[in-house]
């Protein structure tokens, strides 16, 4: 009894904390029950159950997507909060960049270092073939690689650091080559020698600048990078002797390489690296830059220093010039410099001044380094003070526009772009040094683009290792000059100009006392296809001392198309004014249309040469006249023969040289001949050389020239002035003719076979069995390989007919030479009978 009353006693008890329990367990069960007990009693007299349940789960899919767009949009401001952070912060951390050399490794052997050693190649050639040393004579680069290994980016990091108002990027440079091999051939004095680079180390800081909203980049180092060269010198000859190294050469070298990376490449000068939407795949070989100096400011606030007895003090807001000078206005005046190029102001007063004056200057190649010297003018004086300098660097750029920057103010950038020819470009930048308070304003236009290809761009339009000769001639006129300058006192001058182009030379005749001469005389050159070949134009005033040099120039001849030209002004080098006018054309060479049409052929006409007069002749005797004559040469040997054995040599050696002379007019400086000359049509040079006659002295040359006919078309005569090489003045009147006998038609039947054309026949037969025999061989057929062979038998039979005919025609006409030579000897025994 008591074990049952116990037992409820403990199932009472359990009921009572089982549910205790559960609710301490699970505080969530109360409520689930009653949420379940709600859910049915709902269903049961308000909404079915099939309603409500998709109702819940549509609530729970919109608090699911809530949750998500708020996580979306937590994550969107923190990487706009980056962002801001990363755009507004001063400076970044240092972040590491074994990336970046890792890719390096990979593409440097066979993608950067060919590409990066062939471009060095063309600039380090350039450079040396402008450059004159004066211990060596000449210097040739005939090696140049930069090895396996690539340069070491960013070991120690990269960051982002800001220079002003400009976000830069800076990150360590360590190169130490591997395997570099640039090797020079040297020719000095005593001999030659080779000169190999084979290490370099170069170590510094390089500085990264975007610029035009990211349209191109400005590189440079933000020191002076450590450089050390390691050279090794050897013989020139055949046999190398060992390569020792020559500490003399390695130092010099190395001052070399580090003053010109200090000129080019360190802070705050800088390169440029464009990044065009569009690339037009053309290179720049020239262009013409209008240059406008408008004015300068704020010349009050330089501190100058001359180093003399009197100096120059000046403090904030004045100026004082040194001695009785500091009452006076101030005088300065700009020179503009591009390569060889400089041009100079008028002179303006005051502290700041305005010139407005223009140039157009001449470019060669796709950049340009334009700079501006500021002078103080001492008045009367011919010495000016030289204050300050600064420079604008330009750039061609692959989307046809032209880009310009220049230092800015507190080691920042001025950078514009000017989107096409034509389009203005204004900058006001500082100068350098101490007088960084003053400014210079400028604006330049780009007037034209010259390219490789023959094509150019006129300030009008929108955008859109061996030397060989081409098919085409340059035809050069030099017209006109003006502004020529002279260093005589009385202010005459004399100019004349010199053209040289490869290896031929000409000039044209002297225009006396004329600073604005009238030439108008046409020089032909034949082409050479290799890119670094420039018109070489001299300018000189003629002097009883000795000519003055009054200016040069180069032209680039590279991209002109056939059949264009271009007439232009070329500003002379070296020199405050001065300008000469040329007209450039290229045409295409005669000697190839004379090989393929059979009217133009040699031998199929004759020239006829009319020597008519000469003028304004150099005089050669004391009494200052000249007994001139002139001796024509025709063809491509000097060296003169007797009449028989030249015309026995003309027929045994197939050589075309002719060498005539005409009559000698005494006393005077202006002789006239009118005589005529007439001889077959090679396409041999012709030379007239004007010599003066001695009786008992040596003739003594007062000129030659060169007379062009190859442009002539058949029966067409040509009169012209020709001025005369190698002496001051003197012209020479002369008419040619390229004539041409008319062709007569005649039936096939009726017209004989030439001997000509009957060994054209032979010849043309015996190269087709020829190649009909190889052909044979190749296939193996013995029978018709049998058959070919009696064919060429044949036709070896018949040429050696043919031979034995020319040999006796050519024994006949040997005889009928000597019979002439006898009787032109006869005929010239007379004194009298030598005129011609």
């Amino acid at each position: 009894m008591a074990r049952r009353i116990w037992k409820r006693f403990q199932a009472k008890e359990a009921s009572v904390e089982l549910p205790n329990q559960l609710i301490q367990d699970k505080p969530l069960l109360p409520f689930l029950i009653l949420l379940f007990l709600f859910a049915w009693a709902v269903e049961r007299w308000l909404v079915p159950f099939s309603n409500w349940v998709p109702l819940a789960a549509a609530v729970w899919v919109t608090i699911q997507y809530g949750e998500f767009q708020r996580r979306q949009l937590e994550e969107d401001m923190n990487k706009r909060w980056k962002q801001l952070v990363l755009n507004t912060s001063p400076t970044t951390p240092l972040e590491p960049c074994e990336w970046l050399n890792k890719l390096l490794v990979e593409v440097w052997p066979n993608y950067m270092e060919p590409r990066l050693s062939k471009r060095f190649f063309l600039m380090v050639e350039r450079m040396l073939k402008d450059r004159k040393l004066k211990l060596i004579e000449k210097i040739e680069l005939q090696q140049f690689s930069l090895g396996s290994c690539p340069p070491n980016f960013g070991r120690n990091g990269m960051q982002w650091i800001t220079s002003g108002d400009q976000q830069v990027m800076r990150l360590g440079f360590d190169w130490d080559s591997v395997g570099t091999s640039i090797l020079l051939h040297a020719k000095l004095a005593l001999g030659t020698a080779r000169i190999i680079i084979n290490s370099i180390h170069i170590k510094g800081d390089l500085l990264l600048r975007p610029i035009l909203d990211g349209q191109a980049v400005l590189y440079s180092f933000e020191s002076t990078p450590d450089i050390r060269v390691s050279v090794a010198f050897g013989s020139g000859g055949c046999q190398t002797l060992p390569e020792t190294e020559l500490p003399g050469v390695r130092s010099w070298l190395v001052k070399l390489f580090t003053e010109s990376i200090t000129k080019l490449l360190v802070e705050p000068r800088c390169h440029c690296y464009s990044l065009p939407i569009v690339d037009l795949h053309k290179k720049a070989v020239g262009g013409v830059l209008s240059v406008s100096v408008v004015s300068a400011s704020n010349l009050d606030k330089i501190n100058l220093t001359v180093n003399n007895s009197e100096t120059c003090q000046s403090s904030s807001g004045s100026i004082q010039l040194p001695g009785n000078l500091g009452n006076k206005a101030l005088q300065t005046f700009i020179k503009v410099e591009i390569g060889n190029l400089t041009r100079r102001t008028i002179v303006c007063d005051g502290l700041n001044p305005r010139w407005d004056t223009t140039f157009n200057m001449m470019l060669h190649g796709e950049t340009g380094i334009l700079k501006f010297y500021l002078y103080e003018s001492n008045g009367s004086s011919m010495n000016s003070n030289y204050w300050t300098s600064c420079e604008i660097k330009m750039k061609y750029v692959a989307d046809d526009s032209t880009m310009f920057w220049a230092i800015g103010q507190g080691s920042g950038m001025v950078a514009k772009q000017a989107e096409n020819c034509g389009t203005e470009v204004e900058m006001t930048i500082p100068f350098e040094g101490p007088f960084s308070q003053a400014e210079l304003t400028v604006r330049l236009v780009l007037r034209e683009w010259q390219f490789s290809d023959g094509s150019t761009i006129l300030s009008k339009s929108v955008p859109h290792y061996l030397q060989t000769r081409t098919e085409r001639k340059l035809k050069v006129t030099v017209l006109e000059g003006r502004n020529l300058a002279t260093k005589e006192k009385s202010g005459k001058c004399d100019p004349y100009v010199k053209l040289q182009y490869g290896k031929a030379s000409y000039r044209t005749k002297t225009i006396p006392n004329n600073a604005s001469p009238v030439w108008n005389h046409e020089f032909n050159f034949d082409e050479i296809g290799s890119s670094s070949e420039y018109l070489e134009i001299r300018c000189y005033n003629t002097n009883i001392f000795g000519d003055e040099n009054i200016g040069s120039a180069r032209v680039n001849m590279e991209g002109i198309s056939e059949g264009s030209s271009r007439d232009d002004w070329i500003p002379l080098e070296r020199v405050n004014s001065g300008e000469v006018k040329l007209l450039i054309e290229v045409v295409k060479n005669d000697d190839d249309e004379i090989s393929k049409n059979p009217g133009m052929k040699q031998g199929s006409g004759w020239i006829e040469l009319v020597l008519i007069e000469a003028k304004d002749l150099v005089a050669a005797d004391v009494r200052g006249t000249s007994d001139p004559f002139v001796r024509v040469h025709y063809g491509t040997s000097k060296k003169r023969t007797k009449f028989v054995a030249h015309i026995r040599a003309l027929l045994e050696n197939n050589l075309a040289i002719y060498t005539f002379t005409f009559q000698v007019i005494y006393k005077t400086l202006n002789p006239e001949w009118n005589q005529t000359l007439e001889f077959p049509d090679t396409s041999s040079p012709l030379t007239l050389h004007v010599k003066d006659h001695n009786t008992v002295l040596p003739t003594s040359s007062i000129g030659y020239c060169t007379v062009e006919y190859e442009g002539l078309l058949p029966n067409q005569t040509a009169d012209k002035w020709i001025p005369l090489q190698g002496v001051k003045n003197g012209e020479i009147h002369v008419k040619i003719t390229r004539k041409r006998p008319e062709v007569q038609k005649k039936s096939s039947l009726d017209t004989p076979i030439s001997s000509f054309d009957k060994a054209h026949n032979i010849s043309t037969q015996m190269r087709d069995m020829l190649k009909q025999l190889q052909c044979l061989i190749d296939k193996g057929d013995l029978e018709a390989l049998s058959q070919a062979l009696s064919e060429v038998k044949n036709a070896e039979d018949d040429q050696e007919k043919y031979m034995i005919q020319l040999e006796s025609e050519k024994a006949l006409m040997i005889s009928k030479i000597d019979e002439l030579g006898h009787e032109v000897t006869r005929a010239f025994s007379d004194p009298a009978n030598y005129n011609t």
